[in-house]
């Protein structure tokens, strides 16, 4: 079922780049594996028009695995900090890797286009927007959440304490550790100065 819908989205978007049609015929006979972890396996091959995907565990050129979050943050604006961190790792043909990788980010679903096909441009760009707003709003709205709950902890309750606050008094412990540390310092001097043991 999902290898399925995901196929279907693919090919249905390949049309719409020419960089992706290009890709997909240079990636022509080649597979890349995807390692959902807990989750599934997926096998991604290209034929140079389409791009069939297919469960299971067949060998591939290449694999990609990781969380499920982390395999979709490969399209975002910073795939190489997910490799760095290790959240997804490559195995196999790198290369071939960072080619499927760019194909699949120019496939990505454009869902205010396909709402264009149904009601045209204007409604479905304007529907767009509002659901961009929306999720702004939403995420601007968490945040101050957060930071009133944050604060309310902090101030109302005494649960916690406020960040300079706390800040301030590991200051303080660290200045007495190193006033400690001279005086043990200065007394060891002294006592080896006197003989003592």
């Amino acid at each position: 079922m999902l290898s399925a819908t995901l196929e279907r989205l693919l090919n249905r978007a390949l049309p719409r780049s020419m960089r992706a049609r290009e890709l997909c015929a240079q990636l022509a006979g080649r597979s890349l594996a995807l390692e959902i972890r807990d989750f599934a396996r997926l096998r991604l091959t290209c034929d140079g028009t389409t791009i069939a995907v297919a469960p299971g565990d067949a060998p591939a050129d290449a694999t990609l695995s990781g969380g499920p979050l982390a395999l979709l943050g490969l399209a975002g604006p910073a795939p190489e900090a997910l490799l760095q961190r290790g959240a997804v790792a490559i195995s196999g043909d790198a290369e071939l890797a960072q080619q499927f990788r760019e194909l699949l980010g120019l496939l990505r679903p454009d869902p205010e286009e396909d709402l264009a096909g149904l009601l045209g441009d204007v409604p479905a760009h304007q529907l767009a927007r509002l659901v961009r707003a929306g999720a702004g709003w939403s995420a601007q709205a968490a945040g101050t959440t957060l930071r009133n709950l944050a604060e309310y902890l902090a101030h109302e309750r005494v649960h916690l304490v406020p960040r300079h606050e706390g800040e301030q008094f590991l200051r303080g412990v660290d200045q007495v550790r190193e006033g400690v540390d001279r005086a043990a310092a200065r007394l060891e001097l002294l006592a080896r100065r006197r003989g003592a043991p």
